[in-house]
């Protein structure tokens, strides 16, 4: 696979929507694209593009969310012994499709003459080359379905770091005039009432429309940096709090019902939310060929995570676990600075989830726009998602 990638005087951020001319192109050099209203030039390096280091901080930070915090609780809904071990075989199954997705990839660049796919590509190139006509006929809906869910998802996960930023951050805001230095009590009370979650939604409005403005993932990777370090300083925090005075875990289910364990499988599917950013943290590295050893490290780290934290925290707190693990916390600031690191992380986790949707419909609007309207344009459209997300 071709590691160059391309590049716009204007609009370089969606390289794998994007097509590229060729009539002018040197030899040597892939052509005969779609052509488009805007010129594109081919280059050796885009300085948009991310080295192995920013892409593993990326796929980490895809990965790490919500659903960390509520995987005791699902492992609750498993069983002690059943928990651990599906997520085991999820991680495995998750990475292993994630492999089959790049590979795939490559594949149908290297049969179709392109430098790279997006999702929708893929599956448009495989139904193109089915034995089937009716597939091959209607391959281009194969895109366009695969595009749709994408964006469902992808802003379905923006929304509930809309709900999480604001019902964690009311939490410490109410509970501010009882929280101590003494973190020996274990519950997080909630003291005085405050305004209402929606006004702590819309709050945030602003901050993140202004985040998701930054188009450049090599931009974007100092912030995720900064996610990930106070990300992980809550963890750590979480695990030490955890990890001592763990009770007798005789009492606890080791398997458990039918019913209880699909509320596990939805829950566990959940916090593996980062598929929806393989391929474009793939397209956008300057050695795609790194990407499976960043691929298998980055999802290691993230699986090992999962199963300790799902399995120490019903442990620690057996069946009193709540939907969040912050809230078994004691009520001393120590603990509640979780909440607002943790805060943090989803913060800027919020525009790297956002920026695979905003890859799928910002080209499809801009294309349409005189070149001088679109930046205008770019950042209009990406305002108007993140306000139908907090709406939402």
């Amino acid at each position: 696979m071709d590691t160059s990638r391309l590049t716009s005087d204007r609009y370089n951020d969606y390289s794998s929507t994007e097509a590229s001319p060729s009539e002018e192109s040197p030899p040597g050099t892939i052509s005969n694209y779609v052509s488009g209203p805007r010129r594109y030039q081919r280059l050796g390096e885009d300085s948009s593009s991310t080295t192995w280091y920013q892409t593993l901080i990326h796929l980490l930070k895809g990965n790490i969310g919500t659903g960390l915090l509520s995987l005791p609780l699902a492992v609750k809904n498993a069983g002690i012994v059943l928990g651990p071990l599906s997520l085991v075989f999820m991680g495995i199954i998750a990475v292993h499709c994630m492999d089959l997705l790049v590979k795939c990839a490559h594949h149908l660049c290297q049969r179709n003459q392109r430098p790279f796919v997006d999702y929708g590509d893929a599956l448009m190139y495989s139904m193109q080359g089915s034995p089937s006509q009716w597939l091959q006929r209607h391959s281009v809906w194969g895109r366009r379905i695969v595009g749709f869910f994408l964006i469902l998802t992808q802003l379905g996960f923006c929304c509930v770091y809309f709900v999480f930023l604001a019902d964690n951050i009311k939490q410490v805001v109410e509970a501010a005039n009882g929280t101590t230095n003494d973190c020996s009590s274990n519950e997080t009370l909630v003291l005085v009432e405050s305004m209402d979650s929606r006004l702590y939604i819309l709050s945030f409005l602003p901050f993140l429309i202004l985040l998701v403005f930054i188009t450049n993932l090599r931009y974007l990777s100092i912030f995720s940096l900064l996610a990930n370090l106070s990300m992980l300083g809550s963890v750590i925090m979480i695990y030490q709090y955890i990890g001592r005075d763990i009770p007798d875990p005789t009492s606890l289910s080791f398997v458990s019902s039918w019913r209880s364990y699909a509320l596990f499988f939805g829950t566990a599917i959940f916090a593996f939310e980062g598929i929806g950013v393989v391929l474009p943290l793939e397209n956008k590295m300057k050695i795609p060929h790194q990407f499976p050893v960043v691929l298998y490290v980055g999802m290691g780290i993230v699986t090992i995570l999962y199963i300790s934290m799902g399995t120490l925290g019903y442990l620690r707190f057996g069946s009193s676990i709540q939907a969040s693990i912050t809230l078994n916390l004691p009520n001393c600031w120590f603990y509640q600075s979780v909440k607002l690191l943790y805060s943090f992380g989803i913060f800027i986790t919020f525009a790297l989830q956002f920026y695979v949707a905003a890859e799928i419909i910002v080209p499809a609007v801009t294309l349409h726009v005189h070149d001088r309207w679109v930046r205008c344009m770019d950042l209009t459209v990406r305002a108007a998602l993140v306000c139908i997300t907090c709406s939402l």
